[in-house]
């Protein structure tokens, strides 16, 4: 519990409209998307970089724990204060739209803007922001940057950490730090932006954001193929990579997934498919569209594809979308606790990575309906239980070990966008050795020798 005469020096510093303690700003600070709960001692709503900067030096003098949080929208617990301390909301006041420098192509930005409306900004003025995560219409450019966020259009054109050029960030000793630059070289010293990147909160917190634009794609077009195997699927999807064609997105949804979504919307959906994937290409000429559909389709059918349509209008491409955009609400429709993970493993592992999660679920009597970015190799699986029965929540988190361990296995990863934070802490030794995890404390007490910013997450 912090000391009242704490709580009075820091509304000295922000000003006392801008730090709450009542009981209902510690409920509505206390959850993310996990639905796990820690309360604060108190909420600070910084007004600019200096009031980060004194905030943090006063933290850090008298040891207080800091969690810097911007939408709360992440999966893993990444901005949930479990030491108690301040969290440092950056939603108030840091949320503006610096700049759009159209010559260079670049925007400049503080951490509490919104995705989406740094998308529409830009694409007002011909430019593109491509970073799409599935929360983007209230997830903040700060808490994308501070997890490395991806999105349905990292197939073709990266992921967060790709469009970052340069950081301003407060370390917890107060000292504003300056990483990287709106150049498009740039070798000089230690590559501190990018270690800032994915970092969630734990090193530093991102006071300003300069990032990439690239020029807006004048046409676009969506195709759904209907597989009857889940593994016939994934063939097709790194077989469509390697074909001389890189599609804006390439999305599946499994045979569960795909009954889940019809059970509740009633779509039409082939529920007896073994999965659908659905893609988007774009381009600049109607030639460009033809051919990359035209390879696609052609592959699809060389890999099984039962059924392939075309979208002809925005309409009809926002119906083809429906499903893999309500997949995740639709699958409670198995049970009320959905452990959800992002592993990712290589594209070509696609196929035997499917097959060894239906062996789990077969293994531990679950449903593990999957959907997710096959573009990139990025996989949601969807380890469903009665969250009332605790038997029934520990099966499922033996069932979640086994699927980290054969991701780590297939040369894959624990998280391909959601972050460690808190709920993978545990698994990290699943996937580095002692030898690396020493490393990353090493990092950590280099930045945050005091242990205040965001304690605990990534088993730091």
């Amino acid at each position: 519990m912090i000391e009242a005469k704490h709580l009075a020096a820091l509304a000295q510093i922000v000003g006392s409209d801008n730090l709450k303690s009542d009981k209902a700003h510690m409920i509505a600070y206390s959850y993310d998307a996990t639905k796990e709960r820690y309360e604060p001692d108190a909420v600070v709503f910084p007004r600019h970089e200096e009031d980060v900067s004194a905030v943090l030096r006063y933290c850090n003098e008298h040891r207080i724990a800091v969690v810097p949080r911007g939408a709360g929208s992440g999966f893993t617990g990444g901005a949930l204060p479990t030491s108690g301390g301040i969290v440092l909301a950056v939603e108030k006041h840091m949320n503006k739209i610096l700049e759009i420098d159209e010559r260079n192509m670049v925007a400049v930005v503080q951490p509490g803007v919104i995705n989406m409306d740094l998308q529409k900004a830009v694409e007002a003025k011909g430019l593109f922001y491509p970073p799409d995560p599935a929360s983007q219409e209230y997830s903040t450019i700060g808490g994308n940057v501070s997890e490395n966020a991806g999105g349905m259009r990292a197939a073709k054109y990266g992921i967060t950490r790709d469009y970052v050029m340069a950081i301003r960030a407060v370390r917890p000793n107060g000292d504003i730090i300056r990483a990287g630059k709106r150049t498009i070289k740039d070798v000089a010293g230690y590559n501190i932006a990018g270690i800032l990147v994915a970092s969630e909160g734990t090193l530093a917190v991102i006071t300003e954001i300069t990032l990439k634009l690239i020029a807006k794609p004048k046409r676009k077009q969506t195709a759904m193929g209907v597989f009857p195997t889940v593994e016939s699927a994934m063939e097709a999807v790194y077989k469509t990579m390697a074909g001389g064609v890189t599609p804006v997105a390439m999305e599946f949804l499994d045979n569960l997934t795909i009954r889940a979504v019809e059970e509740k919307f009633h779509k039409g959906l082939p529920v007896d498919a073994g999965a659908i994937l659905i893609t988007d290409v774009d381009g600049n000429l109607p030639e460009e569209i033809d051919y990359q559909m035209g390879v696609i389709e052609r592959i699809f059918e060389e890999n099984g594809c039962i059924d392939f349509k075309k979208a002809q209008n925005d309409a009809e491409a926002a119906d083809l979308w429906f499903a893999r955009r309500n997949a995740s609400q639709s699958i409670t429709i198995y049970g009320s606790k959905k452990l959800n993970e992002d592993i990712t493993v290589p594209r070509s592992e696609l196929p035997a990575l499917l097959k060894r999660i239906n062996e789990v679920a077969e293994k531990y009597g679950v449903k593990i309906p999957c959907f997710g970015h096959t573009g990139d190799g990025n996989v949601h699986t969807n380890v469903m239980v009665d969250g009332a029965d605790p038997k029934q929540l520990e099966i499922g988190h033996k069932a979640i070990e086994e699927i980290f361990k054969i991701t780590v296995e297939m040369g894959g990863t624990l998280s391909g966008e959601h972050g460690i934070g808190l709920s993978k802490a545990p698994f990290m030794h699943l996937a580095f050795s002692e030898e690396e995890l020493r490393l990353f404390r090493d990092i950590k007490r280099a930045f945050d020798p005091n242990n205040i910013l965001n304690p605990g997450k990534m088993a730091l």
